[in-house]
């Protein structure tokens, strides 16, 4: 049984930085392809960053330069680095494979308000 688990999310002011972890289970982790999605109120979920199994990264345009994916396949983990936030980055940020193949798990909630 595949689990996702995120966490790390949290409210922050405009500029500031957090990190987002993913732990997963029930999945050999170091073959898939992880992303991180988001959904805002009112919008569609939406895929902002993405790595391979062998690490290659690739971001949607309005993260780009300012997010930084990651993974630990010794903890079966995935990570986003979020610097530069702003409002419109306030979310629920989920993570999943790539292409999605897992149920979803809870997601974390990030809010970048003053």
């Amino acid at each position: 049984q595949v689990q996702l688990v995120e966490s790390g999310g949290g409210l922050v002011q405009p500029g500031g930085s957090l990190r987002l972890s993913c732990a997963a289970s029930g999945i050999i982790f170091s073959v898939y392809g992880m992303g991180w999605y988001r959904q805002a109120p009112g919008k569609q979920r939406e895929l902002v960053a993405t790595i391979t199994s062998g690490g290659g990264t690739n971001y949607a345009d309005s993260v780009k330069g300012r997010f930084s994916i990651s993974r630990d396949n010794a903890k079966n983990t995935v990570y986003l680095r979020m610097n530069s936030l702003k409002p419109e980055d306030t979310a629920v940020y989920y993570c999943n494979t790539v292409p999605r193949s897992a149920p979803w798990g809870q997601g974390t909630q990030v809010t970048v308000s003053s």
